[in-house]
């Protein structure tokens, strides 16, 4: 187990996604360090009112600790009181046209340590996509690239990780996906570190490849303010699962993490309706009934 060779990794991971996205909004991206207190710190790359993007961040993380919190002890009770070391990057695109979708990834490394036991470590990570308005070829182009994120390592991989992002981007009061999904894993240690640690190389270095094509291709389409408006209504819900459901956001803040980097990736424009439905038949209507449902999105191109 090598967490040197990680966090290596992750820092060049975060700085080789954010020069590309730099290229593709035309503005830079806002750097700061940070410390916490309780041990360990941070990098977060930031831009804001960018000519494509209203709001994206790039975080890295390497934070430690004597107490797990408990997000991350609730569903492993047995390493509660272990001292614990998290690292790993994470971001959230929020286009500013309505017709490019927001899109979120991560790859995390954590391992717990006690004195005379074992060391119990996983990676985790995984990348969605969360349209406003739907393209079938968008949400193919999208699967593909993490299903050949993952057909090196196993056949068994990207229908697997597929129904888990599914299962967990899944809005449980709403009764709704977030999105159209993606793929998502945790406490992954299959295989061994090598196994494990180079399938997670693999997801990291395929997210440009995912979404970059998307944002290009839908950057530039005209729109009108009932566009913005529906995807602020929209975003509403990306809100609503990240601050109620999302395991990363309540780590980050039950562990004392640094909570400016932590909600960054909240959308800057958000608006929330009573009981709003939209119109039958109307590109609205449509995200609904065709793409906020889990399906097969390499045969539905």
């Amino acid at each position: 187990m090598d967490t040197a060779r990680v966090k290596e990794f992750l820092l060049e991971l975060q700085e080789l996604i954010v020069a590309r996205l730099e290229q593709v909004d035309g503005k830079p991206f806002r750097q700061d360090s940070w410390q916490r207190p309780a041990g360990g710190g941070g990098i977060s790359r930031l831009i804001e009112e960018g000519n494509v993007l209203e709001r994206g961040g790039v975080n890295f993380s390497h934070v430690t600790g004597d107490r797990l919190p408990p997000s991350a002890s609730a569903h492993r009770p047995e390493l509660a009181g272990r001292r614990w070391e998290a690292m790993g990057v994470s971001l959230v695109m929020h286009p500013r046209n309505p017709y490019a979708p927001t899109s979120h990834m991560n790859v995390r490394f954590f391992v717990a340590e006690k004195e005379g036991a074992e060391p119990v470590w996983w990676f985790g990570g995984g990348m969605d996509l969360t349209p406003y308005y739907g393209f079938v070829e968008d949400a193919a182009h999208f699967h593909a690239m993490c299903r050949r994120a993952l057909t090196p390592f196993s056949d068994d991989y990207y229908p697997r990780f597929k129904k888990w992002c599914d299962e967990y981007f899944f809005l449980k009061h709403r009764d709704e996906p977030r999105g159209v999904g993606g793929i998502f894993y945790d406490d992954f240690s299959e295989g061994g570190f090598e196994h494990a640690f180079n399938l997670t190389e693999s997801v990291g270095d395929h997210f440009l490849s995912a979404y970059v094509p998307i944002l290009e291709r839908r950057a530039d389409l005209p729109y009108g303010e009932r566009e913005r408006d529906f995807q602020a209504y929209r975003r509403g819900r990306y809100v609503e699962f990240n601050l109620v459901w999302d395991r990363g956001t309540l780590f980050g803040l039950q562990s004392g993490g640094r909570t400016e980097s932590i909600l960054m990736s909240l959308p800057p424009i958000v608006k929330w309706r009573y009981d709003w439905h939209p119109e039958p038949g109307t590109p609205e209507a449509h995200l609904y009934t065709d793409f906020l449902r889990a399906r097969d999105w390499l045969a539905a191109e």
